[in-house]
């Protein structure tokens, strides 16, 4: 199956799993890795937000990571700003269950959806942007393949430092690459 891998599946994200994806939005520690203004949302915010940028962009793919054994969601990813033309998108994973944290499931659900960009939509490009302090994610994006193409510099103040966004960004070719025999 397309979004299925030994521990987790994909499905589709909808207006119902706007509760949980609230308590995820609103946990600190989650936030604290993806989220600039860590900023608390009421209900009503994250329901919109489903709503309206979630499931209302055309230019944009999303599904919830679902762990098979315990048949629980996990965590969010998606492609966003979806260039049809140019064949190029934005990639987001947010592993919102800490337990889940450290133990493969977000390279898991990284990969599977690497898989769809490239193979299925056949695009030419996915890049990211992650947080200078956040070296488990770099570390992952780069082990994937994904190369630094460059910083915002310190413009991100976080626990009393300035830190950068580092951009990276991954090549269909260079993710699809043949195996040898």
């Amino acid at each position: 199956m397309l979004f299925e891998s030994s521990r987790i599946y994909f499905r589709k994200i909808t207006t119902g799993d706007a509760e949980l994806y609230d308590a995820w939005r609103n946990n600190i520690e989650v936030m604290r890795y993806t989220n600039p203004s860590l900023d608390l949302y009421s209900t009503e915010e994250t329901i919109a937000f489903v709503e309206q940028v979630i499931l209302g962009s055309h230019a944009a793919k999303s599904y919830i990571i679902v762990d098979k054994t315990e048949d629980i969601p996990i965590g969010i990813t998606s492609l966003i700003n979806i260039d049809y033309k140019n064949r190029n998108a934005e990639c987001i994973i947010d592993i919102g269950e800490t337990d889940y944290w450290g133990k493969g499931y977000g390279a898991e659900a990284l990969t599977l959806l690497l898989d769809y960009a490239f193979s299925e939509m056949n695009l030419h490009r996915v890049s990211l942007r992650v947080f200078s302090f956040n070296e488990r994610a770099i570390h992952l994006y780069k082990k994937i393949g994904f190369q630094q193409e460059g910083s915002s510099r310190e413009c991100l103040f976080r626990d009393g430092t300035w830190h950068d966004i580092i951009h990276m960004g991954l090549l269909q070719r260079e993710y699809m690459k043949p195996v040898k025999s």
